[in-house]
């Protein structure tokens, strides 16, 4: 089962992130009033798109005119990469920085921390820290959804 972040915002516009186990389980959590802003405490809660756009930007006029007309079939659709080495960066050190801050750090504890969450006894919340091999096929044997990063710089170290 793969987690799925939604950016979030409250009535009062305050924006923030959400990691849910499927777009059902954002949907029961909202409905059971389960999400609340962090800024202000409200369950008034809806997904919103994401600030973060890869790709080239083009005019309302553009997108229409592109989806209404299809190319020949024997030509393939050119996609251009509009995103250089500089904006790269960027993204991947505020993807870094929302890791770090939108997770805690159980240090050793990750297995058991995620074991935890996994089987209910523990609170759905987003964690890292590290794990042996072993314990990483282990929990991925029981159906336990982890990815293996490479060890996060602290946040001084990304300026």
């Amino acid at each position: 089962m793969a987690t799925i972040i939604y950016d979030l915002e409250c009535e009062y516009a305050h924006r923030f992130e959400g990691w849910f186990r499927s777009a059902d389980d954002f949907d029961q959590q909202r409905e059971q009033q389960l999400l609340t802003c962090p800024q202000c405490g409200t369950a008034a809660i809806r997904k919103v798109p994401s600030r973060i756009n890869i790709g080239q930007s083009r005019s309302e006029e553009s997108v229409s005119a592109a989806s209404t007309a299809s190319p020949p079939a024997s030509q393939p659709v050119a996609r251009p990469n509009t995103v250089d080495v500089a904006t790269a960066f960027v993204m991947a050190k505020q993807a870094i920085q929302a890791l770090i801050h939108h997770s805690e750090d159980v240090g050793d504890r990750f297995a058991e921390e995620a074991r935890k969450i996994h089987y209910e006894e523990a609170p759905v919340r987003a964690i890292r820290g590290q794990a042996s091999p072993e314990e990483f096929e282990e929990l991925r044997d029981e159906g336990i959804d982890i990815i293996a990063l490479p060890n996060l710089p602290m946040e001084d170290e990304l300026n």
